[in-house]
């Protein structure tokens, strides 16, 4: 059975809303609208018996993270209108209404503008025993002032659960006959991939690979201030054959390109399908990612329900549920990055790919807010290469 048949999708939620909704006394509820295939569907009935009272747990899928965030930027214009009340109707129900959820899967792509839009609130969770495990540089990432900006001193506005990375995927049968294996950044400029390569359309992620493989930071200010830069992006912009963030692999497979820059979690699943595809974290560093859980501004607060969010934050941050969340869910939990190798499943410890060494995860960077004309630049630059023909 595939891994990925044990994480929360559709019908396992629906079965878990019916056997939780059965008891007819009032009970605390707990609603979470999160990412499919993000958490195991077996943590919310060892959430439910680690609870000391009856509860509902109502855990509803989304596939795309775009779709989550465009979410809480519908949830604050409803709220925003006083005659309107704070429930989103469901499709599927005629005129019935839900309400905005406890918490929701965000992306710490989208932090930065949740916070400045006011879409989401402060998370009261610094008191929590996996908060305090936590290593300085994941809650260094939620920290942020009211401008979404870094800051040690801000308030936490998000609780990371799972993190990745942007790695190199490529087909074992064709680098077989070329003889030699992709490492690095560096390799993507070999003369033999030109035309051959699959590439995320992201400014950030590319221009951000190429200046990594010129040992410059993934959150370089001032473009200007990098020699030859543009050269570098262009003779990559040659040896690019397609671009795409959601259908980058499809030419993979196909045999049409034989590398591709992707998401781990992607290339994790893929490698279940397809033995061909290998894939490495490059060794000078990459950029990092990760799921947030984050409450929606538009939320009411209600004592019951947000001490049940924080009991199931601070639930995936134990030990066995972060771990679980690791070997299920293609992603690593945060709290991996404390306990010791030895500690931790032969199926984790042998997958690079899934959790980098030490040393590596050590070069990598979060994509970190850029001031504007930092992003003027980067979106000037990325548009003046991929016009190139």
């Amino acid at each position: 059975m595939k891994r990925r048949s044990f994480l929360i999708g559709a019908t396992t939620l629906t079965l878990s809303q019916l056997a939780s909704g059965c008891n007819g006394k009032q009970q605390m509820s707990l609603s979470v609208r999160l990412l499919q295939d993000s958490i195991p569907a077996q943590l919310l009935g060892q959430f439910r018996k680690a609870l000391k009272q009856p509860v509902t747990l109502n855990f509803e899928p989304e596939k795309q993270l775009q779709q989550l965030y465009q979410d809480l930027k519908t949830w604050k214009q409803q709220a925003q209108k006083k005659d309107t009340p704070k429930l989103l109707p469901l499709p599927f129900l005629g005129q019935q209404r839900r309400a905005i959820p406890n918490l929701v899967t965000l992306g710490d792509y989208w932090l930065e503008t949740a916070i400045r839009q006011e879409l989401i609130q402060p998370l009261a969770i610094e008191k929590l025993a996996g908060w305090q495990q936590l290593s300085p540089p994941w809650q260094a990432l939620v920290r942020r002032n009211q401008k979404g900006e870094p800051d040690n001193s801000g308030p936490v506005w998000g609780a990371p659960y799972r993190w990745g990375t942007t790695v190199i995927a490529y087909r074992r049968d064709k680098f077989k006959a070329l003889g030699f294996a992709p490492k690095d950044w560096s390799d993507l400029w070999r003369p033999e991939l030109r035309d051959r390569i699959s590439l995320l359309d992201q400014p950030r992620e590319v221009i951000g690979l190429t200046l990594k493989k010129m040992g410059f930071s993934y959150n370089t200010e001032d473009l200007t201030k990098v020699p030859d830069l543009k050269k570098e992006l262009l003779a990559l912009h040659q040896q690019a054959k397609f671009y795409s963030s959601d259908r980058y692999l499809e030419p993979l497979i196909l045999e049409d390109t034989w590398l591709a820059v992707g998401w781990s979690t992607d290339i994790l699943a893929l490698q279940e399908q397809d033995r061909q595809i290998e894939a490495v974290v490059p060794d000078s560093g990459t950029s990092l990612w990760a799921d947030l859980w984050v409450q929606p501004a538009s939320r009411v607060a209600e004592p019951n329900s947000e001490s049940l969010a924080k009991q199931w934050i601070d639930f995936c941050w134990q030990q066995q549920p972060a771990i679980d969340i690791s070997l299920v869910s293609n992603a690593v939990s945060p709290i991996l990055n404390t306990m010791a190798s030895a500690n931790l499943p032969q199926e984790i410890q042998k997958n690079p790919l899934l959790l980098p060494d030490t040393s590596v995860i050590e070069k990598s960077e979060f994509l970190k807010p850029l001031s504007t004309k930092a992003i003027e630049q980067y979106q000037a630059l990325w548009q003046e290469i991929r016009n190139v023909i």
